[in-house]
């Protein structure tokens, strides 16, 4: 009996530090650092930015390409204005014309860092969260590395069909930006997929989860930011979340994953993935939380400006810090 018992406990120990072990895999628990001195981000700019997108370049669906053309024209303005070497990538779909607006900080050099966010919008829709928020940080973020230059090239890029119909296909702006810089023998530290980065709740269980596994792991309130990678890029991820969570604007919360789990290849960092770069999204959530998402109520009122500001303030710390590196 006492045999038996002891088996058990042998059993019970072992599962015990199996699930331990899992659970370290998914989340990346890091050691806290020191904080880190994070420049603020500007609010008011970034809801001026989400407001210019969703408003005056609405719709900018695939079939609307003028606007696409217009509201990128706004994007490489901004991006000069900030001090970027701006320059665009154009391929053509289905007979019409996309582009890509790219700007690039800090020294020249076959290496660098990438942050990327998509304009285009899922079907004539607002999409203030999904993606004017991605794209109004991204343009945010060039603005204070405009200010201190990082010693490291970072290129910022604001990619062009990144939702359907062509999801998941190389016509993507991520595939051809990802497949270009592959075939330049670019070294890319890491890619940084800004991805739905507004909308915030405080309401007890406001966060979804892909399964209810996850809700031990997470918290229930839909109020941090999310890292979102594969499995084989816990070092990333730590090095990534330990330089958000530094910055001390916003909790930071990350997962590493299969591909295959719903919800972690939604955005431009898959096309990095597919050629062998290092990638993670930084995400709300998306559709887990924002009961906005692909809808007509996407709209500017519904995200959280000072939020979004400290989310920036933790992009800019953890990209100096892979700058650096």
């Amino acid at each position: 009996m006492k045999t038996l018992r002891f088996v058990l406990w042998v059993d019970l120990g072992l599962f015990a530090t199996a699930a331990l072990v899992a659970a370290c895999v998914v989340t990346e628990p890091v050691i806290p650092g020191g904080a880190a001195s994070a420049p603020p981000a500007d609010p008011a700019r970034l809801e001026a930015s989400v407001r210019m997108l969703a408003e005056r370049f609405h719709p900018r669906d695939a079939s609307h390409v003028a606007n696409l053309d217009a509201a990128a024209a706004w994007i490489d303005a901004e991006l000069a204005a900030a001090g970027g070497r701006v320059s665009e990538q154009t391929w053509v779909t289905d007979g019409e014309t996309y582009r890509n607006v790219l700007a690039r900080f800090g020294p020249e050099s076959s290496e660098r860092v990438v942050v990327g966010a998509h304009y285009d919008v899922c079907d004539p829709l607002p999409g203030a969260d999904d993606n004017a928020s991605g794209v109004a940080g991204l343009l945010e973020l060039a603005r204070m590395l405009g200010r201190a230059p990082p010693r490291t090239a970072v290129e910022l890029v604001a990619y062009s069909l990144e939702e359907p119909p062509y999801f998941a296909t190389p016509h993507m702006g991520s595939a051809h930006h990802a497949a270009a810089l592959a075939a330049a023998g670019v070294r890319v530290r890491a890619m940084l997929s800004l991805e739905m980065l507004g909308y915030f709740s405080d309401a007890p269980d406001s966060q979804g989860f892909p399964s209810a596994l996850f809700g031990a792991l997470y918290p229930s309130r839909g109020d941090f930011i999310a890292l979102v990678g594969n499995l084989g890029q816990g070092s990333l991820t730590r090095s990534v979340k330990r330089a958000m969570r530094a910055a001390g604007t916003v909790p930071v919360e990350s997962i590493n994953a299969p591909q295959w789990l719903t919800g972690i290849d939604f955005s431009d960092h898959r096309s990095y993935w597919e050629q062998g770069f290092p990638a993670l999204m930084v995400t709300d959530t998306s559709f887990y939380r924002n009961p906005n998402y692909h809808e007509a109520t996407d709209t500017p009122e519904t995200l959280d400006y000072a939020r979004l500001a400290r989310v920036v303030s933790a992009v800019h710390s953890a990209v100096q810090a892979l700058a650096a590196e």
